[in-house]
C-alpha cells in the first residue's frame, strides 16, 4: 500500500459573511458545508513535483520546466500576443499567451526565474508552449500532485484549492462506518476516511495515475463504499418511515368487481400478470401504504394489472386516480379502461389540460361527488381545483417522466388526514438489477417478465440513410398486405445546427412517393384536438402511414401496424428506440423495425451510437436493453425526475461497483439497527438534503 500522506497546512478559512461572488459561485455548486468541500474531489491532477529538461522533452509531452526569461514582448502579428523566450540551460522555448494581464507581463521580464508547465510543441523555431501555467521559481518542489477541481466560470482553481483545503482541515471526518465492528466486508474500509480523502486531494507522485482515473485505488474504494452505504441507509430509513404511515386496508371481495372484470376480459392473464396482480393485492390489503414499482417490457400488459388494482379500490367504495405523462398515453389508458369497466357499471372521468371549460367542469363535479370511481388524465389532475371525494389509490404511469413535486401533489389529494393513498408506479423501461438495488431500494418492485401469447418477434434491421428508396419499397409491400406503418423523426422543423430529416419534410416526401395512400403527420406542437383526430384515424385503420415525432413512444396500441422506421436512429437513446420498436409486433403479423442511420460528414458512427444500434439489432429483450443502456449512459435515463435534478451517487459506478453495492446493502440494516446515531451522521454527511426525492 502507498504511504498515506499527512494533510498539508490549511489555508485561512473562507469568511462566512459577507458572501462575495466567489463564495456565491461555490454555493451554487453545492459547496456550503466543510464536508462539501472535503468531498469535492479533483477531476484530474497536474504533476508539478518534478522538473524536466527541455533537452529531454518529447513532442506533445506535458511537463514542467524551470528556466530563465531571456526576452518578453507583445507582438501584434498575426494577432496580439505575449511572447516570452526562456532558456533552461539545455535548450530554449517560447511561451505564447493570446490573452494576458499586465501583471503577468511584469512577472516575466528578462532575468526572472520561472517554472512553466504545459504541453511542448516542436517546430521550425524550436519548442513552444501555448498558455502554460507559470509560477515564480522557488527552492522547494511540491511533494504531492496538484489537484484540478470541477469549477464554474469566474471561480479560479487557486481560490477553490484554498477553500477545499480549508474545508478538508475543518470537516468532521470521524469514523461512522469503520467504527462499527459488526459490519461485514472490512476490506472495503481498509483506509481511514480522513487518510483516503487527504490522499485523493493530494496524491503522492509515485501513485499509478490509472488507479486514480478509473477509481480503483483503495482510497477511492473507501469513498465509494461510504457513499453506497449512505444511499442504502437512506433508502432503508425511507422505507421504514413509510411503514409507519397508515393507509386504508383494501381487500378483494369474493365475486366483486375484480372477479367480474377477470371474467369479462377478452383474454387470459399470463402467469406473470397473475403473480404481479397477487403482489399488488397483498400490498393493498396492508395498513401501511403500498409503494410499488411495476416494471414490464413494452406490450407486457401492465394496464390490466392497474385495472385489477383499481377494481379492488373501487369495490371498497373508494376512488382511484391514474396519471400519465402525455394525453396520448392517458387517452390510451382511458379507452382500455372504459372498455373493460364501463360495461360493469363503473363511471370513469377524463381530465387533461386541453379540455373545454364545460367538459372540465362536468368532470370536476363527477370527481368531487365520488360518482367517478376512476379518474384518468395527465398532470391536470393535480391542480388545486381538482378535489377528490375519497381517493385511496394512485397509479402513475411512466413515473420517471414526472417530478417529485408532481407525484407528491397527487398523493396529497387524499382527503382524510393522517392517511396516505396507496401508490403504484409503472414503467415500460425495465430497471437493471443494480439500479433496483440502489436508486429504487426503497420500493417494492414487481416484474412482468412474460409477453402475452400471440405477440410476434420483431426483426430489427440497420439501414444506411442512402438506401431510403429501398425502405419506401418495403413500405409499399406492407401496405399491399393491408398493414400500417410508423415513420418516426427526431425533429419537427428544419434545424440549422443539425442536418436531420424532419417530420414535416418526411411527410411531404412520403405523400409524393405513395400516391393514393393516406399519410398522416403527428407532432407535439399540434393542437390537442388535431392530434386526437390523427391518432383516431390511424387506430381505425383509415390512415395507412403515420409520420410522427416521439410523441408515440409509449401507449399507442395499433395491432395492425407491422413496420416501424426510425429516422436518424443514431440520435435516439437506446431505451427510447426500444420503446418505439414496441409500437409494432402487437398483433399476429410478422413485424420489423428499420433503423435508418447517417454518419453525416464523419467516416463512421461514433462509439456510443454504434453501441446503441448494435444492442438494438442483437436483442429484443427489454432487460438486456436496460442493462446495456445503463453501461452506455449511466442511471440518468432510468431515473428521470426521480432524482429531483441531483444525482444521489457522485463517485460509485453501478456498472463496476456491484460488489461494493452488495456489501452496502448487507451493511445498511446492521448499522441502522445497532448504531442509529452513527447511521444518521453518516447519511447527513454524504447526502445532506438529497434524501427529499425519496418521498415520492
Amino acid at each position: 500500500m502507498l504511504a498515506k500522506p499527512s494533510i498539508p497546512a490549511a489555508e485561512p478559512a473562507v469568511a462566512a459573511a459577507p458572501r462575495n461572488p466567489l463564495q456565491k459561485a461555490m454555493a451554487k455548486m453545492g459547496l456550503v458545508r466543510d464536508i462539501d468541500f472535503a468531498l469535492h474531489l479533483p477531476l484530474r491532477y497536474e504533476d508539478e513535483t518534478r522538473i524536466v529538461r527541455l533537452a529531454d522533452a518529447r513532442e506533445g509531452q506535458t511537463l514542467q520546466i524551470e528556466a530563465t526569461v531571456t526576452a518578453c514582448e507583445v507582438s501584434l502579428r498575426p494577432r496580439r500576443q505575449l511572447l516570452v523566450s526562456v532558456d533552461d540551460g539545455s535548450d530554449t522555448c517560447t511561451l505564447r499567451f493570446f490573452s494576458f494581464y499586465p501583471v503577468q507581463q511584469r512577472a516575466m521580464q528578462p532575468g526572472a526565474q520561472i517554472r512553466a508547465r504545459g504541453e511542448v510543441k516542436g517546430g521550425f523555431l524550436g519548442w513552444t508552449m501555448v498558455h502554460p501555467v507559470v509560477h515564480a521559481a522557488s527552492a522547494d518542489l511540491p511533494t504531492a500532485l496538484t489537484p484540478v477541481y470541477p469549477t464554474v466560470a469566474g471561480l479560479p482553481q487557486a481560490y477553490l484549492r484554498k477553500a477545499v483545503l480549508g474545508g478538508l482541515s475543518r470537516a468532521d471526518l470521524s469514523e461512522t462506518v469503520a467504527g462499527s465492528a459488526s459490519l461485514p466486508g472490512q476490506a472495503a474500509l481498509s483506509w481511514p476516511l480522513r487518510d483516503a480523502l487527504v490522499f485523493l486531494h493530494h496524491p503522492t507522485p509515485e501513485v499509478a495515475l490509472a488507479t486514480l482515473e478509473d477509481h480503483s485505488h483503495p482510497a477511492w474504494q473507501r469513498l465509494k463504499a461510504e457513499e453506497l452505504l449512505a444511499q442504502q441507509v437512506s433508502q432503508l430509513q425511507s422505507r421504514r418511515a413509510r411503514d409507519n404511515l397508515r393507509s386504508l386496508v383494501l381487500k378483494p371481495v369474493d365475486g366483486g368487481l375484480r372477479d367480474r372484470l377477470l371474467s369479462a376480459l377478452p383474454f387470459t392473464l399470463t402467469a406473470a400478470q397473475q403473480r404481479v396482480g397477487r403482489e399488488v393485492a397483498h400490498d393493498l390489503a396492508q395498513a401501511a401504504p403500498m409503494h410499488r414499482l411495476l416494471q414490464g417490457d413494452v406490450g407486457s400488459g401492465k394496464t390490466v394489472v392497474a385495472a385489477l388494482a383499481a377494481a379492488i379500490c373501487i369495490d371498497a367504495g373508494r376512488q382511484c386516480a391514474l396519471m400519465a405523462p402525455t394525453e396520448i398515453l392517458a387517452e390510451q389508458h382511458f379507452r382500455k379502461l372504459i372498455g373493460w369497466l364501463e360495461p360493469l357499471g363503473i363511471t370513469t372521468a377524463w381530465l387533461t389540460g386541453s379540455q373545454k371549460a364545460k367538459e372540465r367542469r362536468a368532470m370536476l363535479a363527477l370527481i368531487a361527488s365520488g360518482e367517478a370511481a376512476l379518474v384518468v388524465g395527465t398532470h391536470a389532475m393535480i391542480q388545486d381545483k381538482v378535489q377528490f371525494h375519497n381517493l385511496a389509490l394512485t397509479v402513475i404511469d411512466e413515473q420517471h417522466r414526472f417530478g417529485v413535486a408532481q407525484r407528491l401533489a397527487l398523493r396529497d389529494k387524499m382527503a382524510e388526514p393522517g392517511l396516505e393513498p396507496h401508490l403504484l408506479m409503472m414503467t415500460a423501461t425495465p430497471i437493471p438489477r443494480t439500479l433496483a438495488m440502489s436508486y429504487y431500494a426503497d420500493l417494492e418492485v414487481s416484474t412482468i417478465d412474460e409477453l402475452p401469447p400471440g405477440r410476434t418477434p420483431i426483426v430489427t434491421k440497420l439501414v444506411n440513410a442512402s438506401r431510403r428508396d429501398e425502405v419506401v419499397a418495403r413500405i409499399r409491400m406492407q401496405l399491399a398486405q393491408g398493414r400500417q406503418v410508423y415513420w418516426v423523426c427526431p425533429l419537427i422543423e428544419e434545424s440549422e445546427v443539425l442536418d436531420l430529416a424532419n417530420a414535416t419534410e418526411t411527410h411531404a416526401a412520403l405523400c409524393a412517393a405513395l400516391p393514393g395512400v393516406q399519410v398522416g403527420l403527428l407532432h407535439s406542437r399540434m393542437p390537442a384536438a388535431e392530434k386526437k383526430a390523427v391518432m383516431a384515424e390511424f387506430v381505425s385503420g383509415t390512415m395507412a402511414v403515420l409520420v410522427s415525432t416521439t410523441v408515440i413512444e409509449v401507449g399507442v396500441d395499433v395491432p395492425n401496424a407491422s413496420l416501424m422506421v426510425i429516422e436518424h436512429a443514431e440520435r435516439f437513446g437506446l431505451s427510447q428506440m426500444h420503446q418505439l420498436r414496441g409500437r409494432v409486433g402487437r398483433g399476429a403479423a410478422a413485424s420489423a423495425c428499420v433503423l435508418l442511420y447517417s454518419t453525416g460528414d464523419a467516416p463512421r458512427l461514433g462509439e456510443t451510437a454504434r453501441a446503441r444500434l448494435k444492442a438494438m439489432v442483437e436483442t429484443n429483450d427489454g432487460f438486456e436493453i436496460a442493462r446495456r443502456d445503463l453501461e452506455i449512459r449511466g442511471p440518468g435515463e432510468f431515473l428521470g425526475a426521480r432524482q429531483s435534478g441531483a444525482a444521489l451517487l457522485r463517485f460509485a459506478d453501478l456498472a463496476t461497483d456491484a460488489e461494493l453495492l452488495e456489501w452496502a446493502r448487507a451493511a445498511a440494516p446492521l448499522i441502522l439497527d445497532h448504531s442509529p446515531a452513527l447511521a444518521h451522521r453518516h447519511v447527513a454527511r454524504w447526502l445532506g438534503t438529497k434524501t427529499e426525492f425519496l418521498k415520492a
